[in-house]
């Protein structure tokens, strides 16, 4: 298990603690405290597993953020072989908020890009907490151009509270950018598979995730706007988040009713984070099977796949 515990992990870090104390006692005291410690430990699994099976928005919003949540190098590091960096937009700058390139998605040759949010406070700055600037989404109309030049799949990873949004970006035109990689995702004559692996935030996420498939894991979100923003316009103050985010209908869950996702990704019991390789792999397992539904239809099909899924959100709502 992870060591940041989040609010309502409070009673199983506190069972955590005692396997510890525990543990330490075994190693100086004669007798061992086997038993105990089994006997906790499988309390620590049944309350993990009831405690995950009836999270709320709020809670869901908590672990989609949760630091040691897998992220784009984990899902690189352990899906793609032979990866390649491909850096800059050509026009101003190289943004690491989106990290993207060439590599081998299980033998089949891909252009893989995803945010990538930072581990530690040097990474995070360098990455800008995943929040990319409009060359960042530059990068990906050009990597997503490469793409379709040589006929290659487009697999994303989208996590982002979204775009940035500072006064340097929106001079350099932030919203024709973030239009612009909407855009080629959905005229793209290749396939592409976009995974919400955290947050999806608003523009900043559909601008990678315009794809033939969209998959969500188990406990991510997916919205126009944050629960806090969205607070602070509807009370005026960010004390509502939670009400806000139990109103939205930003669950994995709530987003397979509406169809604006195609497909859950299960996570380990207590989060993608309890156990990111097994994360890792349901992802790559799962875009595996939906990259193999798409490879044999043609340009036109992709499109027209791609245009009628986009254009049936929201037409039927119940």
């Amino acid at each position: 298990m992870a060591g940041h515990y989040l609010e309502f992990e409070r009673p199983i870090a506190e069972l955590e603690g005692k396997i510890e104390e525990l543990s330490k006692l075994s190693e100086t005291a004669s007798g061992g405290f086997e038993a105990e410690i089994d006997a906790l430990r499988g309390r620590i699994e049944t309350l993990r597993r009831k405690t995950y099976s009836g999270l709320d928005a709020w809670q869901k919003t908590q672990v989609a953020r949760h630091p040691e949540r897998p992220h784009l190098n984990h899902y690189l590091g352990g899906l793609i072989e032979e990866f390649v960096e491909l850096r800059g937009d050509r026009k101003f700058a190289d943004d690491q908020a989106i990290v993207g390139g060439l590599g081998r998605f299980r033998g089949v040759p891909v252009v893989v890009m995803g945010h990538e949010k930072g581990h530690d406070t040097t990474t995070r700055l360098k990455h800008n907490f995943g929040m990319a600037r409009p060359e960042g989404y530059r990068k990906a109309v050009r990597l997503m151009d490469m793409a379709e030049r040589f006929n290659l799949p487009v697999i994303t990873f989208v996590d982002t509270a979204g775009a940035y949004p500072g006064i340097g970006a929106e001079e350099r035109g932030q919203a024709e950018a973030i239009a612009r990689s909407t855009e080629r995702g959905l005229t793209l004559g290749v396939p592409m598979i976009a995974t919400i692996t955290g947050e999806g935030g608003s523009g900043g996420a559909i601008a990678l995730a315009a794809a033939n498939k969209v998959l969500i894991l188990e406990h991510s979100i997916y919205s126009v706007i944050s629960p806090e923003a969205a607070s602070s316009i509807l009370w005026r103050d960010g004390e509502h988040a939670k009400a806000a985010a139990n109103g939205m209908h930003i669950t994995a869950q709530d987003l397979i009713k509406l169809k604006i996702v195609d497909r859950i990704v299960s996570e380990p019991v207590g989060g993608a984070h309890s156990n990111p390789i097994v994360a890792v792999n349901a992802v790559g397992d799962a875009v595996e099977e939906e990259l193999r539904a798409l490879m044999n239809l043609s340009p036109d099909a992709l499109r027209q796949q791609r245009a009628d899924r986009f254009y049936a959100i929201g037409r039927s709502l119940q």
